[in-house]
């Protein structure tokens, strides 16, 4: 930390992930509520310059308020912590454990919490046949935010059809019927829970 009597932030948002948009709009919103607390802040939009638009910042602490890949999956926690600069949120091993749903499914599966039954397939094999019995679902192995959905019904005559944006392999998991929560935790204690309501499903 600086000897600045008010803390320099820079808020990192944006980004090169499909969650972009998403991105900018929570990081301005966090960048509106740390100017009003009296933190000096300095946006920025995380380009492949990061490295050296923080060098010449040179913030006190960086906020990530980026979203997906890159941002919430290790990458910029390393980078973070190579140029020996304070963030939020969690760090390299557990950003990376939690992007990654097939390792962050054994790491759960290790210390006993139930998961349902999935495997990792190419995208290939799963527009070509149902690798499980439906009704299952289909989704990129590390983005976020629940980009990249496929719910196939019980009663799917055919496999799914899926976007020319969908990685090479992605998980199929059996579908759960339920809600979705998320629940924040800082160091050992749990905030607040939020449910997640999705249109269409």
């Amino acid at each position: 930390m600086s000897s600045r009597t008010t803390p320099k932030v820079a808020v990192l948002m944006g980004g090169p992930s499909r969650e972009r948009e998403v991105s900018l709009s929570s990081g301005r919103e966090c960048v509106t509520a740390l100017r009003e607390t009296g933190y000096e802040v300095i946006e920025v939009d995380a380009g492949p310059d990061l490295a050296a638009r923080l060098s010449e910042i040179s913030p006190d602490v960086a906020f990530n308020a980026l979203h997906g890949r890159w941002g919430e999956d290790g990458c910029v926690q390393g980078l973070l912590e190579w140029l020996q600069i304070p963030y939020t949120h969690s760090g390299v091993l557990a950003s990376a454990l939690a992007m990654d749903k097939a390792r962050a499914k054994a790491a759960y599966q290790s210390v006993g919490l139930p998961v349902v039954e999935s495997v990792i397939a190419s995208t290939a094999e799963v527009q070509a046949r149902h690798v499980m019995a439906p009704p299952y679902v289909v989704k990129p192995n590390n983005e976020g935010s629940s980009v990249g959905i496929y719910l196939v019904s019980e009663d799917a005559n055919a496999p799914p059809k899926l976007s020319e944006n969908m990685p090479d392999t992605v998980m199929v998991e059996a579908f759960a019927a339920g809600r979705e929560m998320t629940v924040t935790v800082m160091g050992d204690r749990a905030l607040a829970v939020t449910d997640i309501l999705t249109d269409g499903w």
